[in-house]
C-alpha cells in the first residue's frame, strides 16, 4: 500500500479538501483507497459523509489504543473508498503519546499490516506536532497543498525543513511527490506571482494542475459529499481529476497496484 501524507502546518490551504477529492478521484479510477483523518477537527470525516455519532472507532483508537486498521475503518458511500475517521478524542492524543515509547512510529506500526488497499491518504492537522510527525514517519511520500499567497511561502520553507529532519532521524525514505497549488485565482496578480516564485524555486516538484477558487468546492462538505460527487463538472472537480491523473504518473511503478 502506497502511503501519502497530505500536510502543511498552515491552516486554510485546502489540505482536507484536497484529501477528500484526491482520494475520491483515485477511487473513481479503480484504486482501492483508504483515507485516514488525523485532524482532531474531523473535517475529512464530515466532508465524506461520516457523522460524528457514526464514528464508532477512530484514528485515536489506532494511535493510542493500537487497534487494528481493519477494526477502525468504515466504508463510505463512494465505491472503493474507506475511511478511518477522527473524533475530538484525538486532540488529547499528543499529550497521551508524549511518554509512550516509539511515539513517532505508532501510525507506521499500525499500517504495516495488510489492509487490502492500494493507496492510503493521511489528512494531517494544521501543525507540525506529534500527529503530523506520525504521518510523516508512516508515509512513503508527501503531498503539500500550497495556497497561492505570500505567507504560505514562509510556511512551506518551515515544512521542508521539518521533512529534512524527519528524513535524517526517522524516515530516510520519505519523499515529496509534489506541491499542489490551491485557491488559484487568475484575476489576482499576487496569485500568479506566488505561483511563479514557487515554480522557479521548486521546478518540477510543483504539479502542473492547479486547483482554482471554486464555490462548489466550498459547498460540497456541507452536504457530506466530495465535490467530485456533488458537482463532477465544476472547475474544482475537473482540477482534482487532473491532479489525480498527474499524481498517478509520479507514484512508483512497482507500487502501482491498480
Amino acid at each position: 500500500m502506497i502511503r501519502v501524507a497530505i500536510a502543511n502546518q498552515k491552516g486554510g490551504v485546502g489540505k482536507t479538501t484536497t484529501a477528500i477529492n484526491i482520494a475520491t478521484a483515485m477511487a473513481a479510477t479503480g484504486w482501492k483507497v483508504l483515507l485516514i483523518d488525523l485532524d482532531p477537527q474531523g473535517n475529512a470525516s464530515t466532508g465524506i459523509g461520516i457523522a460524528a455519532n457514526e464514528r464508532d472507532r477512530s484514528s485515536y483508537d489506532l494511535l493510542v489504543d493500537q487497534a487494528s486498521v481493519v477494526d477502525c475503518l468504515q466504508p463510505t458511500r463512494i465505491p472503493n473508498l474507506d475511511i478511518i475517521p477522527a473524533t475530538v478524542d484525538l486532540s488529547g492524543a499528543e499529550i497521551e503519546l508524549v511518554s509512550v515509547e516509539n511515539r513517532t512510529d505508532r501510525l507506521r506500526d499500525a499500517l504495516s499490516g495488510a489492509s487490502g488497499h492500494d493507496i492510503c491518504f493521511i489528512d494531517c492537522p494544521p501543525s507540525l506536532g506529534l500527529l503530523t510527525l506520525n504521518a510523516l514517519c508512516a508515509a512513503d511520500t508527501l503531498l503539500v497543498p500550497l495556497q497561492c499567497e505570500f505567507f504560505a511561502l514562509e510556511g512551506l520553507s518551515q515544512l521542508l525543513q521539518t521533512v529534512e529532519r524527519v528524513q535524517q532521524r526517522f524516515n530516510p525514505d520519505l519523499g515529496i511527490v509534489g506541491i499542489a497549488l490551491t485557491m488559484f485565482d487568475r484575476r489576482n496578480r499576487l496569485t500568479d506571482q506566488v505561483a511563479d516564485d514557487v515554480r522557479s524555486c521548486l521546478g518540477g516538484l510543483v504539479f502542473e494542475s492547479v486547483i482554482p477558487r471554486n464555490v462548489r468546492l466550498s459547498e460540497a462538505p456541507s452536504h457530506g459529499l466530495p465535490a467530485l460527487v456533488y458537482d463532477h463538472s465544476c472547475a474544482g472537480s475537473r482540477a482534482y481529476m487532473a491532479l489525480a491523473r498527474e499524481l498517478i504518473t509520479r507514484l512508483p511503478e512497482k507500487r502501482k497496484a491498480a
